[in-house]
């Protein structure tokens, strides 16, 4: 019985995280600032790095910023009620999910990189600032989100594997969906025409 109501728990959060992750927070925040819609200028990516080129830092913080709150309420309840770790990945798996094949969207979403910190935050945030923290510096010192991305996409499982051993695969599977939704930009990255970040 009890693990029929933990599973019962586990798909009502689940169905909950995928539908908060398919709300694009950059599409809002451009409508509410009266421009363009990121999904159709630019890197026609709906996420913060875009937004960060097209309209510079203040959308971009916003934008950064809701994508990343989007997804904690369904992870940390799925925290709160102390379902198995794997559990709680599929659940933040859900919300990155929602956020790169969206529902209200037509499937077409973003890269999930800051709905991972979202998630990761809550789950193992030791790894998410260091995590971005890691984030910050490489792209700063790059000027490419993509580069700096995928290099923290690969780095968060190993300070997991360092700080919380029992979140490796849950993290590593992020990363995976992270990798994955970066094809295009990795082959931009091999031809040298990766756009590069403002300044």
């Amino acid at each position: 019985v009890g693990r029929q109501c933990q599973g019962g728990q586990a798909m009502i959060w689940i169905v909950i995280g995928y539908l908060s992750g398919s709300w694009l927070a950059a599409v809002s925040v451009c409508r509410w600032a009266g421009v363009d819609d990121p999904r159709f200028c630019g890197s026609y990516n709906p996420g913060f790095s875009n937004v960060l080129r097209l309209y510079g830092p203040r959308l971009a913080a916003a934008t950064l910023l809701l994508d990343a709150l989007k997804g904690v309420p369904a992870v940390l309840a799925a925290k709160w009620l102390t379902l198995p770790v794997w559990l709680q990945g599929v659940v933040g798996l859900a919300v990155l999910l929602g956020h790169s094949y969206p529902l209200w969207y037509g499937f077409r979403g973003g890269k999930s990189v800051s709905s991972a910190f979202g998630v990761l935050l809550v789950l193992v945030p030791s790894v998410a600032l260091l995590t971005a923290l890691g984030w910050t510096l490489l792209a700063w010192r790059l000027r490419t989100a993509a580069a700096a991305s995928l290099a923290c996409a690969l780095l968060a499982p190993l300070l997991c594997l360092w700080l919380a051993p029992g979140y490796v695969s849950v993290v590593g599977g992020f990363s995976l969906l992270v990798l994955a939704r970066h094809g295009l930009n990795i082959r931009r990255l091999r031809r040298g025409e990766e756009p590069h970040l403002r300044g």
